[in-house]
This record gives structure tokens, sequence and C-alpha cells, in this order.
């Protein structure tokens, strides 16, 4: 695997954890709020705070599995999993925010490019 590739998948699992975080542990913070686009009333409700819970849980192990295929150095999974992350951030691009898949999806989708260079 290409040193780009490499970098470019590193700093999708950083995004990952980081939105873990969010989800998980600062649930109901202005920050969550801001990068959301949600009110603090809206994360404060229980079943959101639980869903989101459970979607951070994803990310975590999401951002797990990249790690671990780019320790082993395995291209096939690394990129698989890249593709998740663009095919979800596209779903949200159309279901949420149109701008989720260059948010959540821009450091995958370069990095999948980066990942068929020499």
């Amino acid at each position: 695997m290409n040193t780009i590739t490499v970098a470019l998948a590193a700093l999708v699992v950083v995004e990952h954890i980081y939105i873990m975080i969010l989800e998980t542990v600062a649930t109901r913070s202005k920050t969550t709020a801001r990068v959301f686009s949600m009110s603090l009333d809206v994360l404060s409700q229980k079943h959101v705070a639980t869903l989101l819970k459970n979607q951070g849980v994803y990310n975590g192990v999401l951002a797990v599995l990249l790690a671990v295929a780019l320790w082993q150095a395995d291209v096939v999974w690394t990129r698989l999993l890249l593709a998740a992350v663009v095919l979800v951030a596209a779903y949200g691009s159309l279901t949420s925010n149109r701008w989720i898949v260059l948010k959540q999806g821009g450091l995958a989708i370069a990095a999948l490019i980066a990942s068929f260079m020499p």
C-alpha cells in the first residue's frame, strides 16, 4: 500500500474515532450539536441520545477494523472499508445533507482513489 493511501486512511480512522466520541461520550455537548446541526434540546431527548450512542459504536468498530487493515497492510480490506464509508456518506448525502458525501466521505474517497495508484 502506498504512503498516501495509508496517511489518508489513517485520517479516516481518526475522523471516525472523533465521530464516535461525539456520539457516545459527548452526546449532549455543544460541539455535538454544532457538528450534527442539532439543538441541545433534541440531543437531550433520551431516544435521540440512545440512537446516537448506537451509531457511535458502529463508527468506533469501523475505525478499529480500518486501523487493523492498515496495520496488516491489507489493501483489499482497506479498500472495502473505505468503500463502506463512501457508500454510507453517499446515502447520508441523499437522505440527510448533501454535503455529507464530502464532509464524511471526502477523505475516504481520496484514500480509495490513492489505493489504486502505484
